[in-house]
């Protein structure tokens, strides 16, 4: 069987036909030229208006590349047609196989991008012998397709976030989807500012605005006056994952400091190489660091009363009702203020200042939280690393679109395995 016999049946178009098959051996890589023609009688599509037109003149050959095999470039020639249209004008004919002047097929755009989802932009290229560039506008391309066409509706939980980025600390504000069914990248703006996210609220319309029932979000000033304003029907969850972030920071800055003050002092460097005893969960030490954290907590120093008071606060997490959770943290508020002990006493005021807001997790059922957010934003990361850094933010968005957004695929002809 003719391989132009196989691509008419697998892959291919109405009004056009696979004409002539020329393999180019004479130099490496191979090339296979893949000639089409018009059928006959048929008429041009306007790539104005999508009419079908009469003809106006033939210009010459154009080439365009088709996904390879067996190592063999392969290339679609076909001479585009130009259509007298009464509406547009006289315009270059549209044809099912490429879009606008793209000079590589939609067939092969899609393959690219689906490969882009597993390897660098770079490998992609190398591996199929094309350029970086054709590989971006693939992917582009797919993300502009699968934006275009996302299913929106049915959102009830959404989760907020910001991402760095590059060199000189740059923000991206992320917002994700985080309903038990689907758990998707929905958008993403430049910037970490109150602008950013009303920016968001306004493309996610009130509409599906008024449908969310769970937002969940860091303590972030600027997302918690936009989330109040735009979304207040919504319980807002600040969550466990950013309260005992911000209590590890103040552990260790109580050990940083202390262990400068005995230094100083001339004691027994009692806290050298403590940094993860006091971060880690008592069951996921060593057995050689349970000796020496026991050995540790027999001093009465500041960095012990801290490590005590945060571990105490982990009970917090045990209760099911808001009420009697919300009893136990300001009994805990207290006795961190009561320390002395002044990063202790900074996590005590920022507990009482959003109080209500991280008792929404226990009034959620503790069905959401930003450790979810969390994840998605270790696989951005880990985009981003693959790709050894995007230099703008546009590279930024279609790359965690194409890899976080679960963007939905047009139905093809055929697969390719």
């Amino acid at each position: 069987m003719q391989l132009k016999t196989i691509l008419n049946r697998v892959h291919k178009h109405q009004c056009f036909v696979y004409a002539d098959v020329k393999l180019k051996d004479d130099k490496q890589p191979m090339v296979l030229d893949i000639t089409i023609r018009p059928r006959g009688n048929s008429r041009p599509v306007c790539s104005g208006c999508g009419r079908r037109c009469p003809g106006y003149d033939t210009l010459s050959a154009r080439r365009f590349e088709f996904i390879p095999f067996w190592g063999i470039l392969v290339y679609f020639v076909y001479a585009m047609r130009r259509v007298q249209c009464s509406i547009c004008g006289v315009k270059v004919e549209s044809v099912p196989w490429a879009q606008g002047k793209h000079p590589i097929t939609t067939a092969y755009a899609w393959f690219l991008s689906g490969w882009a989802r597993h390897l660098s932009w770079s490998q992609v290229a190398k591996s199929f012998r094309t350029s970086w560039h054709t590989v971006y506008r693939s992917v582009d391309q797919a993300v502009q397709w699968g934006r275009a066409h996302q299913d929106l509706s049915g959102i009830t939980a959404i989760g907020v976030d910001e991402l760095c980025w590059g060199k000189w600390h740059r923000y991206v504000t992320v917002v994700y989807q985080i309903n038990r069914e689907s758990v998707r990248l929905l958008w993403l703006g430049e910037h970490r500012k109150a602008k950013t996210l009303l920016r968001f609220f306004r493309w996610f319309n009130k509409e599906r605005t008024s449908q969310l029932e769970y937002i969940c979000s860091d303590m972030w000033r600027p997302y918690l006056k936009v989330i109040a304003k735009k979304a207040n029907q919504a319980i807002h969850i600040l969550d466990r994952f950013h309260i005992m972030m911000h209590l590890n920071k103040a552990i260790d800055k109580v050990r940083a400091t202390e262990a400068k003050h005995l230094a100083t002092k001339g004691y027994m460097p009692v806290l050298k190489k403590s940094r993860w005893l006091l971060l880690k969960r008592p069951q996921n030490l060593t057995d050689k660091q349970d000796v020496s954290l026991a050995t540790l907590l027999q001093f009465n120093l500041k960095t012990v009363r801290s490590y005590l008071l945060k571990e105490d606060f982990q009970c917090f997490w045990h209760y099911r009702s808001a009420y009697w959770a919300g009893q136990f943290l300001d009994r805990w508020c207290t006795r961190a203020m009561r320390s002395r002990i002044e990063p202790m006493q900074q996590v005590a005021k920022m507990l009482r200042r959003h109080r209500e807001l991280i008792l929404n997790w226990f009034r959620a059922k503790k069905a959401f939280s930003s450790g979810i957010v969390e994840g998605l934003n270790g696989k951005a990361k880990v985009t981003t690393r693959k790709a050894y850094g995007y230099k703008t933010f546009k590279m930024l968005e279609i790359a965690l679109y194409h890899s976080l957004g679960a963007l939905p695929e047009p139905e093809t002809t055929h697969e390719f395995f």
